[in-house]
């Protein structure tokens, strides 16, 4: 009508960078929604529904995650020279305290008088409650089972070691009308680091003494172990041998522990588990008494010591020497367990991932549900359509 069409004249000629544009749609590699992707269904809204779950689902297990952090293990050879290793133990023995004995040996031939070393305290048997107390356990599900066997916890430990009040608690008071019947003993003591063993026996058996001779019948071994533990003294933290008892049966009996300490770093500095230093000494005394590294690790780094323990107890005949033996050996390897988190832009990336790939799984999965939805849909009008049109044959070959 306007006589543009009869000069080959349309819209685009009107633009001043018409040809541009049509250059840059050239490069347009974004595929376009189909029309029918746009039309609402069920099934649509069905998939959109679990979309929405499993993202959130996923999502909050990624920031639960990163909120608790994760922990590593690694081993090495210990490295550097140690020297010292620390007892802390609180044992009560069903037998007064005049009447034991507490030693400690190891092989490089050093005798620790431990029992001056420690402190003695006259108590009740009954006083000390035994349902707080269990057994060691015989099975690897009753070790499971105690409070003592647990996963590592870091802050658990750098929490322990700001606890100033690193002291053990006080005996309970023996009542006025009540005569002791056990001893409680408990303290630290400084050993050798290498491989040794502490023992309670009683006065007259194991070692030579002038007139001192028990009488057998006196025997009772039955103990507590409120303690445990090598390193520095953390009275929060709960050890395997921790808050067990065991009873004799009979005067004669012989309680053997045999533990394989492993020197244990714990540490949120992901960079501890890869210093080292070959001129490394061994932990020094601070004015508190307490054993202190050299501080090439940051402030949240903390050395101990744990250990894994095998029970054996026995009854003895006469000519033995009953008691409580605690075996133990100092393992060549250091554990660090280390406990990190991720950066937030890290987080934040896992989430984009995470919500990305349940976009194209839930895409797939729709576009795969429809393609079957039509399939189904076409073979069942193919057999509709097929009964009316054999129908209409039979009718006409009537006539």
């Amino acid at each position: 009508m306007n006589g543009f069409a009869d000069r080959g004249l349309d819209d685009s000629n009107f633009g001043g960078n018409g040809a541009a544009l049509t250059a840059v749609r050239a490069f347009d590699a974004f595929p376009k929604t189909k029309p029918s992707y746009t039309q609402r269904t069920t099934s649509g809204g069905v998939w959109t529904l679990g979309l929405v779950v499993v993202s959130l689902l996923l999502v909050g297990s990624e920031v639960s995650r990163w909120w608790v952090g994760e922990t590593t293990h690694a081993f090495n050879v210990e490295q550097g020279v140690g020297h010292d290793l620390q007892i802390n133990l609180d044992f009560v023995v069903r037998m007064k305290c005049e009447d034991l004995r507490v030693n400690v040996q190891d092989v490089a031939g050093d005798r620790i008088l431990a029992g001056l070393a420690l402190s003695k305290d006259p108590t009740i048997w009954s006083r000390w409650d035994a349902e707080k107390h269990h057994g060691l356990g015989t099975t690897q599900q009753e070790r499971l089972d105690s409070h003592a066997y647990r996963e590592d916890d870091v802050h658990d430990y750098l929490s322990a070691s700001r606890n100033r009040k690193k002291i053990f608690k006080k005996t309970p008071r023996v009542p006025r009308k009540y005569t002791p019947d056990s001893c409680r003993i408990f303290g630290s003591i400084d050993g050798n680091k290498v491989q040794g063993d502490f023992h309670i026996t009683a006065r007259g058996h194991g070692y030579v003494e002038m007139r001192e001779h028990l009488d057998h019948q006196q025997f009772n071994f039955s103990h507590h172990i409120n303690e445990l533990s090598f390193g520095p003294y953390y009275p929060s933290l709960i050890n395997p041998l921790d808050d067990t008892v065991s009873t004799a049966p009979g005067h004669f009996h012989k309680f053997q522990y045999f533990l394989s300490v492993v020197p244990t770093i714990y540490t949120t500095d992901r960079k501890a588990q890869w210093k080292t230093d070959k001129h490394a000494e061994s932990p020094s005394s601070g004015e508190d008494g307490m054993k202190h590294h050299p501080a090439r690790y940051s402030r949240n780094t903390i050395f101990t010591n744990q250990y894994a323990v095998t029970e054996q107890s026995k009854p003895l005949t006469e000519n033995m020497i009953p008691g409580i033996f605690v075996m133990y050996d100092v393992e060549p390897i250091q554990l660090t367990i280390t406990e990190e988190w991720i950066s937030v832009p890290a987080l934040l990336i896992r989430i984009v991932n995470v919500i990305s790939g349940i976009v194209v799984a839930a895409g797939w999965g729709f576009q795969i549900s429809e393609w079957a939805r039509e399939i189904a849909g076409r073979r069942r009008k193919g057999r509709e359509s097929g009964g009316v049109l054999h129908g209409g044959l039979d009718e006409k070959r009537g006539l």
